[in-house]
């Protein structure tokens, strides 16, 4: 099997992954260039909470009123400026609040008192990752970031889960696996090995030289519309292929137990390789509507312990620099138990950041001891019932777009969120304008 015929019949060859061939791929396809571009960064890490999350229980802990079963007001802890739920009593594995707030409290910025506005999952999730309730045709911040700054390489957008639109701005790539990975980028290997091609480097050259001198022939030449393409397309698919053999050297030799971290491994190696510029992680079941602090205190130490891995191998591939990291979910829990010790849906929750450009060891915004949101002045950032608006998904995504320099592009135009100046967030994630 040539890697051409693997790239392009990926999805149905059932290894469980798809690597896509972008319009760009093509259209470079049909100039003859012969090589890819590397994306350089910055690199956007997007980990999603599913399900909807207990804030209480990680970053705006309330001990009254038994809002929270584990723990008491005074038990309540500060790291810098963040006040954070005491967990390392109540897990069983995971990363504990202190432990990832002792390491990583200073680059953390948490907002809390989001307005998600409705509490049901998919219009919630749809609205939390692209900025839009009431558009199914908006695409998630990190497709939209990845069509902006480089739709030309073969993993622009991974995704491992939730919402996950396009937008048809950028192709759309699942990589599960590491060895799905390994397959992918080692495709002339039988079953992805790069030690056991199926033809000898000559006959692989050979066989790429003719193509390129086809594809060159063919230019200018008249041909029906549905030939050209399926020309352009075939020799996109080998320039894809040929990039992706950079992600190979990154791969790591062992794979680590917990799904996130596995995920995170893929994005790593396909930031390193210069293939994918964003990628969409996703760590389920935060639903707890039965035995909340068991479920919660499961999850949320999960989570946190796949961002430290992340952050932790960033640095060790000497990626840290370059991340830009998204810490979200849906939906809060209510202030409330239920009958099953559980908690249901609340429209009020948080949202963090760290990374690149980001300024940290901040929170803004609060809620109120009844678990609601406190309005938050856009211009200085602080709480202000009287002149504060409701920071809503499309704040975020607003100064998102802001601080990732794409708030101008042709693509954030056309898919405009329409957020008055007069609430625009100023200085939310980084009080320099430090763009990208």
């Amino acid at each position: 099997m040539q890697r051409r015929d693997f790239v392009k019949l990926c999805g149905a060859a059932g290894l469980g992954f798809a690597a896509p061939v972008g319009l760009s791929s093509v259209a470079r396809a049909e100039s003859a260039e012969t090589e890819l571009p590397s994306y350089e960064g910055p690199y956007y890490v997007v980990f999603n909470a599913s399900g909807g999350w207990d804030t209480t229980c990680l970053m705006d802990p309330k001990g009254v009123n038994e809002m929270n079963r584990l723990y008491k007001d005074g038990e309540i802890l500060t790291e810098g400026n963040h006040r954070l739920a005491p967990t390392a009593a109540h897990i069983e594995r995971g990363m504990s609040n202190e432990d990832f707030f002792r390491r990583h409290g200073n680059d953390l910025l948490v907002l809390n008192g989001l307005d998600y506005s409705v509490n049901n999952h998919s219009p919630c999730s749809r609205y939390m990752a692209t900025g839009k309730l009431d558009s199914l045709a908006y695409p998630t911040f990190a497709a939209l970031v990845a069509a902006c700054n480089g739709s030309e390489v073969p993993l622009a957008f991974l995704t491992f889960g939730n919402y996950s639109s396009t937008g048809n701005l950028v192709p759309m790539a699942r990589v599960p696996y590491l060895n799905s990975l390994s397959r992918l980028a080692n495709a002339d290997g039988v079953s992805g090995s790069a030690r056991n091609p199926y033809h000898d480097d000559f006959v692989t050259d050979r066989i790429e030289q003719a193509l390129e001198s086809q594809m060159k022939a063919r230019i200018g030449k008249v041909h029906l519309p549905r030939v050209e393409r399926s020309q352009s397309m075939l020799y996109a698919a080998q320039l894809n292929s040929k990039a992706l053999q950079r992600v190979t050297p990154y791969i790591p030799k062992s794979t680590p137990k917990e799904n996130l971290s596995q995920q995170a491994d893929i994005a790593l190696a396909s930031f390193k390789a210069g293939v994918c510029v964003s990628a969409n992680l996703n760590i389920g079941t935060f639903d707890s509507h039965k035995d909340n602090d068991t479920d919660q205190m499961n999850r949320i130490p999960t989570m946190l312990a796949g961002i430290d891995y992340l952050t932790t191998k960033a640095e060790e591939m000497q990626l840290r620099e370059k991340l830009v990291i998204v810490i979200q979910s849906e939906m809060g829990r209510t202030p409330t138990y239920n009958k099953n010790n559980g908690k249901d849906h609340w429209s009020i929750g948080s949202v963090m950041f760290m990374g690149r450009g980001i300024k940290g060891n901040r929170v803004i915004g609060a809620t109120d001891e009844k678990q609601f949101l406190v309005p938050i002045n856009p211009q200085s950032l602080a709480t202000d019932m009287e002149k504060g608006i409701r920071v809503r998904p499309e704040h975020i995504h607003s100064a998102l777009r802001e601080f990732a320099g794409i708030d101008t592009h042709a693509f954030a135009e056309k898919f405009s969120l329409d957020i008055p100046d007069a609430e625009r967030l100023h200085g939310l994630l980084s009080q320099d304008d430090m763009g990208t």
